[in-house]
């Protein structure tokens, strides 16, 4: 086994030999922008890890590990599309650089590369990933529309958000672990129980990535502090603070989120205020560890030793003590 910043490495100098850009340009070249923007390269790290775990050498999980990366980046270009996000990781986004229509298309062409990832493989294991990848990505479309479809909502419940966030952001880390225990071979009970370790590992990420988009530095963070806020997002934090409220701060925190407005700068800091003064912010970071706890708990019905799960339970203490 390696570790996290080797993974790293190994990926990102994979990823560096892939030959993407061809013609036309500007189909080619938005996919080669997005992809080399950078971020931790979680997923890919975790299909790479995994496949050690189960004492499969890492190279052979890279093929899996590219397709997870370019499918999550094709979703990030739509989804900062839908979203109409200025920044990505720090930088412009996508379709802002080029154009909505050239976003559009060089996302529907991750889609289907990623999926040519898959070809590298032996028929048995290219049928298992690619019946994990379909599944996977039908269920990130469908958490999208939810997040969507929870805008125009005022009865989202808590239940109904976790659920959500799961299918838009757990299950893809989730699919990520267990790629990398198809391409080893191990057993479907260890496939499985590393797929419910990367679920409640993905149901944390995404509650930490929420936290910091309101409470996150925008140094470090890359994205626009407050985009949720700005988006009316019904967040785990605008949820907890609805339950925690009196009910004058609940109907000020839910007119707020019915504002559409050119200088948001006092929207944000005012719900900020509230998500403080609730209790959310708190209730928030314990949802975080939550999850977290409940993940480690499955690495101990995992048949691996003892040091791989001391690998895993490391990364995920980094995952929940994340600033970026």
């Amino acid at each position: 086994m390696h570790d996290i910043s080797q993974y790293q490495d190994f990926f990102n100098s994979y990823l560096k030999n892939q030959n993407i850009s061809k013609e036309p340009k500007n189909l080619y070249e938005p996919m080669e922008y997005i992809l080399g923007l950078g971020g931790k390269r979680m997923r890919p790290v975790l299909t790479l890890m995994s496949a050690e775990v189960f004492d499969t050498d890492y190279k052979k999980a890279l093929p899996a590990a590219m397709a997870v990366e370019v499918f999550h980046n094709f979703s990030l270009v739509h989804d900062d599309i839908m979203d109409d996000a200025p920044l990505r990781r720090g930088k412009v986004t996508v379709h802002e650089k080029w154009n909505i229509n050239t976003g559009i298309l060089s996302g529907d062409a991750m889609l289907i590369l990623a999926y040519q990832y898959f070809e590298q493989y032996e028929p048995l294991v290219f049928r298992n990933l690619a019946k994990l990848f379909s599944k996977t990505a039908l269920e990130v479309c469908e958490g999208q529309q939810w997040d969507v479809d929870f805008e125009e909502r005022t009865d989202v419940t808590i239940p109904e958000y976790l659920k959500m966030i799961e299918y838009k952001t757990a299950v893809l880390v989730a699919a990520a672990m267990k790629m990398g225990a198809i391409v080893a071979e191990t057993s479907e009970k260890d496939a499985d129980l590393i797929y419910d370790f990367g679920l409640n590992l993905g149901l944390a990420f995404q509650l930490q990535d929420d936290y910091l988009d309101a409470f996150g530095d925008p140094e470090t963070f890359g994205k626009q502090v407050g985009g949720d806020i700005i988006e009316n997002k019904k967040t785990y934090l605008y949820l907890k603070s609805l339950e925690f409220s009196t009910a004058d701060k609940a109907l000020q925190l839910e007119n707020l989120f019915h504002l559409q407005l050119e200088d948001n700068s006092a929207k944000i800091e005012t719900a900020k205020a509230i998500f403080n003064e609730s209790g959310a912010s708190k209730a928030t970071q314990e949802a975080i560890e939550m999850f977290t706890l409940k993940a480690f708990e499955t690495l101990e019905k995992m048949a691996i030793s003892e040091d791989k799960k001391k690998i895993l339970k490391t990364f995920g203490e980094n995952l929940m003590g994340r600033t970026v």
